[in-house]
């Protein structure tokens, strides 16, 4: 088995405790991770020199298993950053990116020009793991890389990260790589119309609605169309939850966001009969009034038109017992 040791090493870091180093390497970008732990000073020394080195013989021919039996091995005596990346290496490689992620974390606390290597080494197996379907991993793997080395760029990998993990149902999980790739992207309008669409299904309304306005102007057609059904459903959520909360005026102001737009239209009548529960409470009975008359005109349910019937014949004759009117 060929080992999977070959990266790309940033050094657009200004200020970096290792960005001198690295651009003594930028022309040896290519090189094996081992290799450049030795030209970034992190050459093992003492009596575990020769441990590590077998490890780092066997991990060159593609013994995976035996290099790590070894960089364990040498792990039993001192822990220094560079013991710790190599193993952290060798995990990546056989796939275990909770270990390799421990053992990260342990290296770049010890020595934190390690992150840069880290970071990379993480967003690279990131990278596989999408191609082979596996997002759970690739998310761990991004998440730590973000943690080691803020503000590293995840090079293209957040946003097909993030829609795999839609694909497969994890909205929630899937918000962070869309929020790190918008910041990537420059806001791009369809990671933020993703994005959106990604806080919408796992039921943060709020955030959704912000989105889809930010969005709505340098989308496509149908996603405007999409964007308007979402954003009136939504609006009914948020008015019925400020309506609980006794927040009079949110809640109008969220019904009349689903009747401005329109949709969904199954919604529009709900929408003006609560603005005109809402306004008896205000104690404004003719707009209150008007609004139910308006259900009447919307198609409501049966149901629906019985009672706006009943609250606009109330009004009317002022026989009501509810509210201020």
């Amino acid at each position: 088995m060929e080992p999977s040791h070959m990266i790309d090493i940033p050094i657009d870091t200004p200020g970096h405790p290792r960005t001198a180093d690295f651009a003594k390497v930028l022309h040896l970008s290519a090189l094996p991770f081992l290799m450049l732990l030795g030209l970034l000073g992190c050459a093992p020394t003492g009596s575990d020199a020769d441990i590590m080195l077998r490890g780092d013989e066997a991990f060159a021919r593609g013994e995976l298993p035996e290099a790590l039996a070894e960089y364990r091995l040498a792990l039993q005596g001192e822990r220094t950053g560079p013991m710790l990346a190599r193993a952290a290496h060798a995990y990546t490689a056989t796939g275990s990116i909770t270990e390799a992620i421990e053992n990260y974390r342990e290296a770049v606390a010890l020595d934190p020009g390690l992150a840069d290597l880290a970071a990379t080494d993480l967003l690279k197996f990131a990278r596989r793991a999408i191609q082979t379907g596996d997002g759970l991993q690739a998310s761990e793997a991004v998440a730590a890389a973000m943690v080691l080395r803020p503000g590293v760029s995840s090079d293209g990998i957040a946003l097909p990260l993030a829609h795999h993990l839609v694909q497969t149902g994890r909205y929630a999980r899937a918000l962070p790589f869309f929020e790190q790739a918008a910041l990537e992207t420059d806001n791009s309008p369809q990671v933020l119309y993703d994005m959106a669409l990604a806080y919408d299904e796992a039921g943060n309304c709020a955030s959704a609605l912000a989105l889809f306005e930010r969005a709505w102007r340098r989308i496509s057609v149908a996603e405007r169309a999409d964007a308007d059904w979402r954003t009136g459903n939504c609006s009914m959520r948020l008015g019925a939850e400020a309506l609980e909360e006794g927040e009079l005026d949110a809640a109008l102001a969220y019904y009349e966001t689903t009747i401005q737009i329109g949709e969904p239209r199954g919604q529009v009548p709900e929408a003006w009969f609560q603005q005109g529960e809402i306004l008896i409470q205000k104690g404004e009975c003719t707009e209150a009034r008007g609004a139910f008359e308006q259900v009447l005109v919307v198609d409501p349910t049966p149901e629906l038109r019985a009672r706006a019937q009943d609250r606009i014949e109330a009004l009317r004759f002022e026989r009501n017992s509810f509210g201020s009117c």
